[in-house]
């Protein structure tokens, strides 16, 4: 191997190991991020239950959900507890393995990573997830900064994949 092909591989060395730490960081910090609203919103809106932030748009509402999104699987909080912690050490784990992902799967999968950690140390800590974000123009389920961050990173990661999968199909009939 000559000199140059080592400082190749060095440098692509440095840049995976780079990659790996700001999508790691990312995550540290969106788990940070969740875990101090959650502790204000334990501390501030459990005593009152709830508030209007716009009166019929936004509210606040404080909600213990042992299931997962719409309370789905709510008597089953282990099994969801050990699904997810599978899910996000095979996430984990594909952040490292994987070495030319396009940078919206290095944004997406890390957020998808975060709000699943964040709600998993909630039913480990607590057994149930602290819920707190109502939309007041519709019947929908309380949710929190997590579930947001799960929910945009999968729409976001779905549509690429679409875009992506249509663009190569269109590409292969040229």
């Amino acid at each position: 191997m000559t000199g140059k092909r080592r400082e190749d591989v060095a440098e692509d060395k440095k840049r995976r190991i780079k990659k790996i730490f700001l999508q790691y960081f990312l995550i540290a910090v969106l788990v940070f991020v969740d875990r101090i609203i959650k502790m204000i919103v334990e501390n501030r809106l459990r005593p009152i239950e709830q508030i209007t932030i716009l009166d019929g748009v936004l509210g606040l509402r404080y909600k213990q959900n042992t299931g997962a999104a719409f309370s789905l699987f709510a008597e089953h909080t282990n099994l969801l507890s050990i699904f997810t912690g599978v899910v996000i050490i095979a996430g984990l784990v594909y952040l490292i393995l994987e070495k030319n992902s396009p940078l919206i799967m290095k944004i997406t999968i890390p957020c998808i990573l975060a709000g699943g950690t964040g709600n998993l140390i909630d039913r480990i800590i607590q057994g149930y997830v602290t819920d707190y974000i109502e939309f007041l123009f519709i019947d929908f389920a309380v949710f929190n900064f997590a579930d947001m961050l799960v929910t945009c990173g999968c729409f976001v990661l779905i549509i690429y994949l679409i875009y992506s999968l249509i663009k190569e199909k269109k590409d292969g009939n040229s």
